[in-house]
């Protein structure tokens, strides 16, 4: 038995299709993160799973149990899920420790490991009007996770946060699945997010779901330009370079662009082994430099970790035939 089973699951919002027969599977402790453009649907489908918007069609099993209609219940939701939204708010001129005392549900020894876990044993008597942005989504977390659910919806919660409270919540985030035992469902825009956290990932693209898989299968060998884009910077070759790069990689050419990551590509001096090629331009990004090189037939975008070169250097670029991917 699946932990969370979503089948069929559809919706219609101002006539146009937000949810497209969507279906998926997450076990108990699977850390699933959710990628796709503005609009793909992302956070209506969360909505879904929280039980907080009704579907037009399809279903929600949460351990085994359907889901009620949110229409049914006096408060939607179910006690099982947690909900992180985006528009998160906290009662104002309460101190830290009323509002967390009247969400309260755990043992005050379960209650002091939370706190520990969210980073905010420090704020009990501050006031919530007196909480920089990212303190006050952390206690906003912390009330959510007092009523002990069972799975936790994100929905981008790195958003607007600064570099230093995004890595301490990323710790917490982290430390709500290790140590509290609670299984995450993860929205962010940004890839770092999503790679270096996700068991597996959903790719949405219009309502659909367009891909499933790990976060390196998703990264090296995403089913379109659209999912490859979500991830980082990739060259996109056609016509003469996929030949060349094909044979020079010793696997078969075919008739379809060739996809390669610019990390992928082997840059080398002039003389060895690959397709040569000039320098055309070079940029420093501190631990790698990306360069462009013209080659016959077009040009590439790669990245290097290497002493930079310089521009308008002869070059020799190659790949592993491991590095390319057909879209």
């Amino acid at each position: 038995m699946s932990f969370l089973e979503v089948t069929g699951v559809s919706l219609q919002e101002r006539g146009n299709d937000a949810l497209q027969n969507i279906s998926f599977t997450q076990q108990q402790f699977q850390k699933l993160a959710i990628a796709g453009e503005t609009g793909a649907g992302k956070s209506t489908l969360l909505q879904v799973v929280a039980g907080l918007v009704r579907p037009d069609a399809g279903q929600v099993f949460f351990e085994g149990e359907l889901m009620k209609d949110p229409a049914e219940k006096l408060i939607p939701g179910n006690p099982g899920i947690a909900y992180l939204s985006q528009q998160y708010e906290l009662p104002k001129f309460l101190r830290v420790e009323q509002v967390l005392r009247y969400a309260n549900k755990q043992s005050q020894q379960d209650a002091d490991t939370l706190y520990e876990v969210c980073r905010i044993s420090h704020l009990a008597q501050r006031q919530t009007n007196q909480l920089s942005g990212g303190e006050r989504q952390r206690i906003a977390l912390a009330r959510l996770l007092l009523a002990a659910p069972k799975l936790l919806l994100l929905d981008e919660p790195f958003s607007n946060l600064d570099i230093a409270h995004k890595n301490i919540l990323k710790t917490i985030i982290q430390e709500v699945g290790e140590r509290l035992g609670i299984t995450c469902i993860l929205i962010s825009h940004d890839p770092h997010d999503t790679l270096s956290w996700a068991d597996e990932l959903l790719i949405m693209q219009r309502g659909e779901i367009i891909q499933r898989g790990t976060p390196e299968q998703i990264y090296r060998q995403p089913v379109s330009e659209y999912a490859a884009a979500l991830f980082g910077d990739y060259n996109l070759l056609e016509g003469p370079l996929v030949a060349a790069f094909a044979k020079q990689a010793g696997i078969r050419k075919q008739n379809r662009k060739m996809l390669v990551r610019p990390e992928n590509f082997t840059l080398a001096p002039a003389g060895s082994p690959g397709l040569t090629g000039t320098v055309i331009g070079v940029r420093f990004f501190g631990s790698y430099s990306e360069v462009e090189v013209a080659l016959r037939g077009g040009s590439i975008r790669l990245k290097t970790a290497a002493t930079p070169v310089a521009a308008q250097a002869e070059v020799v670029v190659a790949l592993a035939p491991e590095s390319i991917w057909y879209v």
